[in-house]
């Protein structure tokens, strides 16, 4: 099993992307095939609901209700590890923290579209490098 914190902008970019075979579209569709374990938290969980309904995003309200529901029904939840390393965006920190609880449980990853959001670590990756690691 593949295990993985999701970043909020990649749920975004596979549900704006028109190329269905786009690295964003594969780790969704991974996680909507039960392939891709999303590792969470609440504070994780609010935010893709938060942001999902944000009204300037246009995206259909029906299906990000059925993407929460999955993720909620598929995840791990997991407690943050907490860490000192810098952060450019603060509100990233929960990302890279369930991330560092999920290396020691799953050698998890965390796959984000802004890697230069988060401290370099080996398991911080793109989707693209996501999806080369596990063959998606």
């Amino acid at each position: 099993m593949i295990y993985a914190v999701i970043d909020t902008n990649v749920i975004v970019s596979s549900l704006l992307t028109r190329n269905h075979d786009s690295a964003t579209a594969r780790v969704m569709n991974a996680v909507y095939e039960g392939k891709v374990i999303p590792l969470v938290c609440d504070e994780i969980l609010g935010e893709y609901e938060e942001v999902l309904h944000r009204a300037q995003l246009k995206l259909d309200p029906a299906k990000c209700d059925y993407i929460l529901s999955l993720i909620r029904d598929q995840a791990e939840p997991m407690h943050p590890v907490h860490t000192d390393a810098s952060m450019p965006d603060e509100d990233d920190r929960i990302f890279f923290e369930i991330a560092l609880a999920g290396q020691d449980v799953f050698d998890s990853r965390l796959v984000t579209g802004n890697i230069k959001d988060y401290p370099k670590a080996d398991f911080v990756v793109s989707p693209s490098e996501f999806c080369i690691q596990f063959d998606l």
